[in-house]
């Protein structure tokens, strides 16, 4: 038998700006010409080139705020579980730049972990070009070195979604990494000296922000525009349930136009204008930390977050006794709250070389070894009885859905590419307009309507 060599390239990324970059999504962006025509679907030589004469397996990974260490420790395992595989791991900070071209140049890679959601949009593009292998038997594989399936292993609510399934045709063609409840971040502290009670409704969270801002603290702030995703999609959930959500997700005209998305702007355009003042200029990639350092710094009270900002800020400087609280968003009712779950994505290019040995590299994600590797790292793989592996910070986290918060997941559908239409950057990038005064909030719910109407013709 020959060796197999299987090598790894793992990008950090810089900034954790994921969407989230830290959501969840089969969002379609524009992209461009050339890449979609070298991310095209196609029969040729990258259909018929898993055969087992090729033994070069080439993994695309990139790191959010999880770190590199566990990435390493999780090839070094797939080795151990697989005799005779070489594996190399090749670590920068920008996968897309490294990626994308060569995929323009035909040299793809077998395996790559990124999610939807990202400013180059690669994998949107993948997914609007139909250049993405059926994984739906994957979750019917063994796991490497255990007695398992992965659809064993797999959490009920992964799979089955937009974000999985992008085509909604029921078939996989990309598999859930590393999940992450979404909501509101604080400092439980700052709370607890001044007897105020974790708020429940918008209600409650508007009152709350009259009470902070006679101490000189902002209510809100956020780190960039694209971390209002979670936000958005819980909201939207809570004001007209999982059906108004879907219709949403699938640009209905009347979800955005009529009374629901009426309120859903009011709500949010409402909430960011109590942003701190700072807010606007610092909700970029370079300073976005800035943003969050304000909740260290007791300078605002509440901001939308997964739970990699603990990682990130690790090291800030924080006020004195200084604890992070976290809570699903606010809803319309008390008793009717979502947490936004986030996951990333890892997915094979049709035109892989190696799919057969590419598919059973995803299939060992859900192993024992790799889902404690990732842990290592504060990643959670989305596997059943994980949460009994956490440690009492991330259990504050991840006990969200234990404390009557309700699971959301999914995104927008995939949708044509409309020159000059990006719906993310409308429904959240013009936030910062409404934060800062120069939009009003009508203004911003008919640019939303109408990119809706254009996506969805």
């Amino acid at each position: 038998m020959g060796v197999e060599k299987v090598f790894i390239l793992f990008i950090p990324e810089e900034g954790n700006v994921m969407k989230k970059r830290w959501l969840l999504a089969a969002v379609v962006m524009a992209a461009s010409t050339a890449l979609l025509a070298a991310c095209g679907s196609n029969s040729g030589s990258g259909a018929n080139s898993s055969s087992s004469s090729s033994k070069t397996l080439n993994v695309a990974a990139l790191e959010g705020g999880y770190g590199s260490a566990a990435w390493k420790a999780v090839v070094k395992d797939f080795g151990a579980a697989n005799p005779g595989v070489k594996v190399k791991l090749t670590i920068d900070k920008k996968l897309e730049s490294v990626v994308s071209p060569k995929m323009k140049a035909g040299d793809y890679p077998d395996v790559v972990h990124l999610a939807t959601g990202r400013p180059d949009a690669l994998t949107e593009t993948m997914i609007k070009s139909k250049g993405m292998e059926d994984l739906s038997d994957v979750k019917d594989m063994t796991i490497p070195g255990e007695k398992k399936k992965v659809s064993d292993v797999l959490m009920p609510g992964f799979d089955g979604t937009l974000a999985t399934e992008p085509y909604a045709d029921g078939k996989t063609y990309m598999m859930p990494m590393f999940y992450a409840p979404t909501g509101f971040f604080y400092n439980a502290t700052l709370l607890k000296d001044n007897g105020w009670a974790v708020p429940k409704t918008m209600d409650e969270l508007m009152a709350l922000g009259k009470k902070a801002e006679a101490k000189g603290i902002a209510l809100f702030t956020y780190p960039t525009t694209g971390y209002l995703d979670s936000m958005t999609y819980s909201l939207l959930a809570d004001i007209g349930g999982k059906k108004y959500f879907n219709d949403a997700m699938g640009y209905n005209h009347d979800a955005w136009a009529g009374k629901e998305g009426t309120q859903y702007f009011n709500l949010v355009g409402n909430l960011v204008k109590q942003s701190a003042k700072t807010t606007v200029a610092n909700a970029n990639n370079e300073n976005f930390r800035k943003n969050q350092q304000l909740i260290l710094d007791n300078k605002a009270v509440f901001m939308p977050n997964g739970t990699w900002v603990t990682s990130e800020m690790k090291d800030a400087p924080r006020a004195k006794g200084f604890k992070w609280g976290f809570m699903a968003v606010p809803g319309v009712k008390a008793d009717d709250q979502y947490a936004y779950t986030y996951f990333e994505q890892i997915w094979v290019p049709k035109k892989a070389k190696n799919k057969a040995l590419a598919k059973k590299f995803i299939a060992f994600m859900y192993s024992d070894k790799a889902t404690k590797d990732f842990l290592k790292g504060g990643a959670v793989q989305p596997v059943k009885d994980v949460t009994k592996q956490l440690d009492a910070e991330q259990k504050t986290f991840y006990s969200v859905y234990d404390n009557g918060a309700k699971v959301l997941v999914g995104s927008f559908q995939n949708a044509k590419a409309v020159e000059g239409v990006n719906m993310t950057d409308t429904l959240f990038g013009e936030i910062t307009s409404v934060t800062n005064g120069t939009k009003s909030i009508s203004q911003w719910q008919q640019d939303v309507v109408k990119a809706a109407d254009q996506l969805r013709e």
